[in-house]
């Protein structure tokens, strides 16, 4: 049973028979000739059995102070940037140690009360401790407080920095810890990382996002703050693999040197625009009726523009939606050219010389002549295209009922085509002298890129939102795209090509989650898609995408787990409920006293003590014990349900991480200059 319940929260009381043993081997070793005149040579091997003896008895009992420390203060873990380990078949997540029965017992002994008097760091500490604030407020005490700091070297009693929580959660096994790491080939099967904010889900992110970069392969990383932190790792290590020119930027804060995207302008289906728009409108109650009509609008005018040979944009969408003459002129005169008679011109021009306003429906007065004339010239000729039929279907509504109709969707267009992010969003192609290249992401794939996407969210949360949502809606039609033909469609086969994964990293995940992302879950795996979701709880999931069996169906795909200190029980029970149940040991002191009313015996009562140790059934984690992790520490459920106990290294040095943005903003442009003068 001592495999189980080994009991280390108690006196060290190995150092007294090691103290006695070793005295014995002294005394023999000393003075063998006295203690043993007859067999001296039997005494000098005494001595060393003794001495042998009393080193493994010491060495059990610093087993237990050392125990007991770890159950205090855990050591520093600093990992410079250069010292990172990568590997092509695993992915490291920090150090730690596989948790099983042995560490709940542990754990639950610490909540003993009788047992947490050995958990006190005793008075060296706190005079250590009162040292250092003393030096605050008496300036004359600073050289020596200077060796009690927490941050000292030479502080054997310094304490963790202030993360916070309970360190017993990772002292119970420290003695374990190892590098723990992933294998690659589950990253297909997704990853969820929950943590509330500022626990460390950056910092794991930053470690993560190093070895993708480091291995070569694709990596695109959601960052809706914005974070310029994050953004500059990934310019260092960009740069100390030699990938700089693979690296883009697209930055909603600073759209100087924000390269361009158009998130209506690659689809594999012409209706994917309409969608990604209109995802972004409310749904509920009545919203939705003018949803559906926000859809058809958006889908008539995109199949128009696509039927012209023009890519789909925000600002022609919001041109003409609200002013659909000039599109419907534009396209019929363009199909009349194909497919219709060669008298078109005189007939539409005679018509629209004939039009009387005062004859003309309510709809269609104060409608260009024109417009009207294409409109009848088709019906009279019993002409029929689609896409015209859907452009006269939009032109014909009356005017007030239609912006009735897309009265949520118009806002919408407005903050995304406004402002300096607007001309991130749609990109004029014909522009040259604009030197900042459009983001493609099929290119990105071919090219093994890495992208870092900052949205902005602090500023306009719905702007962001709604480009997050499509990107990732971009990303399903590319995914696709690579599971059918790969990432060489329309290009030269090349020997021994092989398709790079595809590592995405979504930060702040509640805010990007759309319809769209299920099906990128759900099929993305077979198209190289590995995707890591981070967010602060199991119920934003729900939140973000509006239904429970929705999110019920994002969860179910999010095979593996790593949860760092959560705030409320049922983003804990994610966890826990997933774990199986152990048995535990308890020690109970017994003391019985029995009378003895027997007048003849001289025995008047009896009594008895005893420790009786019972075995129950326990939860191999708490909820509790996820709300009380340090920053920095987290359980990971890995490799089909064995559960880990990690903890992150601290960022080390780095020296080729950027200044600050100007470096990025300097490096950025220079680029651009460089590759429009190639």
């Amino acid at each position: 049973m001592s495999e189980y319940f080994d009991n280390r929260l108690r006196p060290a009381f190995e150092f007294f028979p090691a103290a006695v043993l070793g005295g014995t081997a002294v005394a023999l070793w000393q003075d063998a000739q006295w203690l043993l005149p007859i067999m001296p040579g039997v005494a000098s091997t005494m001595a060393g059995i003794f001495a042998a003896l009393a080193l493994w008895r010491f060495w059990q009992g610093l087993k237990i102070l050392r125990y007991r420390a770890n159950l205090r203060k855990l050591p520093r873990y600093v990992l410079d940037a250069d010292d990172i380990p990568v590997s092509k078949a695993k992915l490291f997540l920090g150090r730690g140690f596989r948790w099983d029965q042995r560490h709940s017992q542990r754990l639950i002994e610490t909540l003993d009360p009788a047992k947490r008097r050995w958990l006190d760091p005793g008075p060296l500490y706190r005079a250590a401790r009162s040292m250092e604030l003393s030096a605050e407020h008496r300036p004359w005490l600073e050289p020596l407080a200077r060796f009690t700091r927490r941050d000292s070297p030479w502080n054997p009693l310094r304490p963790l920095p202030p993360v916070g929580g309970n360190a017993c959660l990772h002292g119970v096994g420290l003695e374990d810890e190892r590098d723990v790491w992933m294998d690659l080939g589950d990253r297909v099967a997704h990853t969820l990382v929950l943590g509330t904010t500022r626990v460390g889900k950056t910092r794991l992110a930053e470690l993560l996002v190093a070895q993708d970069i480091r291995r070569g392969e694709t990596v695109i990383v959601f960052d809706p703050k914005g974070d310029l932190d994050l953004l500059g790792r990934m310019f260092a290590e960009c740069q100390r693999t030699g990938r700089l020119e693979q690296f883009h930027v697209f930055h909603l804060g600073y759209p100087e040197f924000s390269e361009r995207y158009n998130p209506v302008g690659e689809f594999g289906r012409i209706t994917e625009v309409a969608s990604r728009i209109a995802t972004q409108l409310p749904s509920e109650g009545n919203s939705a009726a003018f949803r559906e009509f926000a859809w058809r609008f958006t889908n008539i005018v995109s199949r128009a523009l696509v039927g012209l040979g023009r890519k789909p944009a925000y600002a022609d969408i919001a041109r003409y939606v609200t002013h659909i003459e000039p599109l419907l002129i534009e396209y019929h005169e363009l199909w009349f050219k194909a497919d219709g008679p060669s008298d078109w011109r005189e007939a539409v021009a005679n018509i629209a010389a004939n039009v009387n306003e005062k004859n003309l429906p309510m709809a269609l007065r104060g409608r260009d002549p024109r417009a009207i004339a294409m409109v009848r010239f088709a019906k009279e000729r019993n002409l029929y295209d689609p896409v015209a039929d859907g452009l006269r279907s939009a032109f014909e509504y009356d005017k007030t009922y239609f912006d009735k109709l897309t009265a949520s969707l118009l806002p919408l267009l407005e903050k995304l085509t406004s402002g300096r992010s607007g001309t991130l969003l749609t990109p004029v192609y014909s522009d040259l002298a604009d030197k900042r290249p459009v983001l493609d992401w099929m290119r990105v794939i071919r090219q093994r890129g890495v992208v870092y996407v900052g949205l902005d969210a602090l500023s306009d949360n719905e702007v962001a939102s709604a480009v997050g949502n499509s990107m990732f809606a971009d990303l399903t039609s590319v995914s696709g795209a690579l599971y059918k033909f790969g990432d060489t469609q329309g290009l030269p086969d090349v020997a021994g090509h092989q398709r790079g994964k595809v590592c995405i990293h979504a930060d702040e995940f509640n805010e990007l989650v759309g319809n769209e992302f299920i099906p990128l879950l759900n099929k993305g795996g077979g198209a190289g898609m590995q995707i890591t979701a981070y967010t602060q709880t199991a119920s934003d999931i729900e939140a973000g995408i509006g239904d429970a069996a929705k999110a019920g169906q994002i969860s179910g795909n999010l095979n593996t787990l790593i949860m760092m200190r959560v705030k409320n029980e049922e983003t804990a029970e994610f966890l826990t409920t997933q774990l199986p149940k152990v048995r535990v040991y308890t020690k109970l002191a017994e003391s019985r006293t029995t009378d003895d009313n027997d007048p003849e015996t001289a025995t008047d009562f009896t009594s008895a003590n005893s420790d009786r140790v019972t075995e129950v059934e326990a939860d191999m984690l708490q909820p509790a014990d996820l709300v009380q992790l340090p920053k920095g520490q987290a359980f990971a459920l890995l490799d089909g349900g064995r559960l880990y106990k990690l903890r992150l290294p601290l960022a080390g040095a780095d020296p080729l991480l950027p200044r600050g943005v100007e470096d990025i903003r300097a490096w950025a442009q220079s680029r651009y200059r460089s590759t429009r003068d190639g």
